[in-house]
């Protein structure tokens, strides 16, 4: 008797995936890892390990694989295995509620009302169900490589902007995660960079010093120097200088946090402290939420962040974080939007998505198609406000 060992194979890697995509345990920090590592890809776009799988045994069906009872048990836990895929793939349909829920929430359940723009009613499904990897738009351009700062290609950033060239476009900057180690501007949150750019924005993706070659205050020193240059230097590009939003994924939610809660700070700007690093607004996906890493409590960065320099005030902030992210965990992201809601005094979009691990902002994914719409909502009602000339306290206050 032969054995279908392809198809064994196949099944067994798509079964160890969906398992880390579904169960996702966060502890101990080993299977953490592990579920972010093997489940990531799986746990964003399920649709196509569903195809994948389908494909596999239906060409084991017509080679004869399925008549052995090796073949027979391998059909069986693939059955197993897509019912765990579509619990995968619901959950991340899910993330279309929480966004809803959190808005409301967050900004009034007349929020609607007071948004000047039209919103995407519906996700992009084919683009979803067939080509999640594709992250380029063919009415947004990608201007490579400008230079913000004098530490080579560390202080290099991209500018997303629409063809034909936008002029008084609000701006947002995003900062990439990597645990202030790794990581560059144009691997995470395109299918958000390239929506808003379709949309009218200009969307800055910006490279920033790492360990070991950098230390804390280098990063965040780093971020604010972006927010300058986009002031000093943005109208260039079709840049409004007084709509900037800064956002980032993982440690560079925190660089985002950190730009939010200390606004104008010169502890951050040695030798631009009289530029103007004030934001609109920031958004914070999957963010880690803690001390800076190795800093020993007497040290600089050993305070919390961005949560260590709250002051009381901030502008609105928009904040996603999955519940089985084994990276930066849900627990620190609700500590962070309680925190900043300030009593209320804040304005505070708080989104959990079901299901969600690290990393949810890479591919065209229903959550994190989800999470675009509820970004743009958000800077829409924001930026409402701004029109109608209401003080940004007045926004907080809601």
């Amino acid at each position: 008797m032969t054995w279908p060992v392809g198809y064994v194979i196949t099944v067994a890697i798509v079964a160890w995936c969906t398992f880390f995509a579904c169960v996702a345990p966060r502890r101990p920090n080993l299977l953490a890892k592990s579920s972010w590592l093997f489940g990531m890809i799986v746990n964003e776009v399920p649709f196509l390990a569903i195809y994948f799988l389908i494909a596999s045994t239906a060409l084991a069906a017509a080679e004869g694989d399925l008549h052995s009872p090796v073949g027979r048990v391998a059909a069986g836990i693939a059955g197993v295995v897509l019912v765990g895929l579509a619990v995968v793939a619901w959950r991340g349909v899910l993330s279309d509620r929480a966004v809803e829920q959190a808005l409301e929430r967050g900004l009034g359940a007349d929020w609607r009302s007071r948004v000047n723009v039209t919103l995407r009613r519906h996700r992009p499904w084919l683009r979803i169900l067939l080509i999640p990897f594709v992250r380029s738009r063919p009415d947004v351009e990608r201007i490579k490589d400008v230079r913000y700062g004098d530490a080579g290609r560390r202080n290099l950033l991209d500018i997303y902007r629409r063809r034909n060239a936008p002029s008084n476009a609000p701006v947002l900057i995003y900062f990439h995660g990597g645990g202030f180690t790794t990581g560059k501007k144009s691997h995470e949150a395109r299918p958000l960079l390239t929506r808003l750019a379709s949309r009218g924005w200009v969307c800055i993706s910006a490279n920033y010093r790492l360990r070991p070659e950098a230390d804390f205050p280098d990063h965040q020193i780093d971020a604010k120097k972006v927010i300058a240059w986009a002031r000093e230097h943005g109208q260039a590009y079709g840049i409004d200088a007084t709509r900037v939003f800064v956002s980032g994924s993982s440690a560079g939610a925190n660089l985002a946090g950190m730009c939010a809660f200390t606004p104008n700070d010169p502890r951050f700007q040695p030798g631009f402290e009289n530029s103007d690093t004030t934001v609109s607004g920031a958004i914070l996906l999957y963010g880690y939420y803690g001390h800076y890493f190795g800093a020993a409590p007497a040290e600089p960065g050993s305070v919390l962040q961005p949560q260590g320099y709250f002051t009381g005030r901030t502008p609105p902030l928009f904040i996603a974080h999955g519940t089985n992210d084994g990276w930066g965990t849900v627990e620190a992201a609700r500590h962070v939007a309680e925190l900043a809601r300030g009593g209320g005094v804040n304005t505070v979009v708080y989104a959990e998505l079901p299901g969600g691990q690290h990393s949810f902002d890479v591919f065209h994914s229903p959550r994190f198609e989800a999470v675009v719409d509820g970004v743009e909502a958000f800077t829409a009602w924001t930026l409402a406000g701004q029109t109608r000339g209401v003080a940004s306290d007045e926004v907080r206050d809601r």
